[in-house]
């Protein structure tokens, strides 16, 4: 690899040392035998000013330099209060890696504003952008910190397939593959999967994987392949165990977030705050109250809220200091949730997590008691016999567990302050885009 320092990682305290950089040719000023290089990697940008008179020849060489080119330069920095960062690099050795052979198609070095789908059409142009490459650094430094919760509290991770015989949620909304001379359909969720390594002994474990819904959106929060972080974990009293572990790892991965991505949140003007309370936990009907009571809003479906409650309540929390806030008790949830517990006032142990206004995960205890389960499916329309690989490990005692699955995408867009999804999936997967 290139002998290279990261640009991050120089400040003025290193005025008078040598190092050597390359990245990409972000800007040129010419302003007559002074010549103003600013070059780009992954982590920064840094100035390198070219005078004719030091350096006749290296000066020919950067008069030449086109945007984009990659070159590769060393000397010396020195501090200056003119310079972005306050340090600059004089050089004495500058060699192009690489020459750009065309013009780029969407503008890097100025804030010119593309539209989304040109910026996602030319992706690896758009990346090389700061503040797009700086989301994708932001969403690596909190899966970075997400997974090191989950280490440091003996949690295993597993991988679950992609492909399987039936979906986890059920309903039309799967993709068919074509599996052999079988009939299979990739992953609405690892649920299933997940459930049965608890019951196999995998009390604690999390996954981190893709899922993917058929269905017809034209949203800014709905992609058809979803990045998602699905944790499971047995032995709990109820529910709110699981609310406990996703509230602390959240807390967690907001903290190391904002102490160690100040480059990122600052290119991306965000002003990340950890939630350092106690989550507020209020049952579905709360819920709908306040909706009712401050809103005058009223979700059409009964048993569920609708995105734009899901934001009012958002907003109703945050202006008392709560980003995030978990709504418990759904009604008439999936097979696999426990519900209608006797001695419950609330009608399912399932929950949500609001964070920012916007549904970041789902989880809950499941029902555990396989006579239960098979009772609650076929009250579903749901036939136990085609979900034998399930219920079988259901016959041999199964500790009480619950889960969550957390969208990784939607994680990144609300920390990042995003406006659509897709702005924080690399390559984004909807209805209309099966490319790049």
């Amino acid at each position: 690899m290139l002998e290279r320092t990261y640009i991050e990682d120089v400040s003025p305290e290193d005025d008078g040392e040598e190092t050597t950089i390359a990245g990409h040719v972000h800007e040129l000023r010419d302003l007559g035998g002074i010549l103003f290089v600013i070059v780009r990697d992954g982590t920064g940008r840094l100035q390198v000013v070219a005078k004719e008179d030091d350096t006749p020849e290296l000066f020919e060489t950067a008069e030449n330099l086109d945007s984009e080119d990659v070159i590769q330069v060393t000397g010396t920095l020195e501090a200056s209060d003119q310079a972005p960062g306050g340090v600059e690099l004089a050089p004495t050795e500058l060699t192009v890696v690489s020459e750009a052979t065309d013009v780029p198609s969407i503008e890097i070095s100025k804030d010119v504003e593309a539209d989304l789908s040109t910026r996602l059409d030319e992706r690896h142009l758009d990346v090389r952008k700061p503040s797009t490459k700086a989301v994708f650094s932001l969403r690596s430094k909190a899966m970075q910190a997400m997974t090191d919760w989950f280490y440091d509290n003996r949690f295993e991770e597993v991988d679950t397939p992609e492909l399987s015989t039936a979906g986890a949620e059920g309903g039309a909304d799967l993709f068919p593959v074509v599996y052999y001379d079988k009939e299979a359909y990739l992953s609405q969720s690892p649920q299933l999967y997940k459930q049965i390594l608890v019951a196999s002994g995998f009390d604690r474990l999390f996954e981190v994987g893709h899922a993917f819904r058929a269905e017809d959106f034209g949203t800014s929060r709905h992609v058809s392949e979803i990045a998602m972080f699905d944790v499971e974990l047995g032995y709990i009293e109820d529910h709110n165990d699981v609310m406990d572990v996703q509230e602390e790892s959240l807390r967690h991965t907001i903290r190391h977030v904002a102490e160690n991505a100040q480059r990122e949140l600052e290119e991306l003007g965000v002003d990340l705050d950890v939630p350092e309370e106690d989550f507020p936990r209020i049952t579905f009907e709360e819920a709908r109250d306040i909706l009712a009571d401050e809103y005058d809003h009223v979700p059409e479906d009964d048993n569920d809220l609708d995105t734009k409650g899901e934001r009012l309540l958002g907003e109703y929390f945050e202006e008392q200091g709560h980003p995030a806030v978990f709504v418990v008790g759904y009604p008439d949830e999936k097979f696999y949730y426990r519900q209608d517990v006797e001695g419950d006032d609330i009608a399912s142990r399932k929950f949500d997590l609001l964070y920012r206004g916007q549904e970041l995960s789902s989880g809950g205890q499941r029902e555990h008691d396989i006579e239960r389960l098979k009772a609650v499916m076929r009250e579903q329309g749901v036939e136990p016999e085609n979900f034998e690989f399930y219920l079988d490990a259901f016959r041999y005692g199964v500790p009480p567990h619950g889960g969550y699955g957390l969208g990784i995408d939607r994680l990144v867009q609300q920390l990042a302050g995003l406006d659509n999804i897709k702005e924080a999936i690399l390559f984004p997967r909807d209805p209309d885009r099966l490319e790049p």
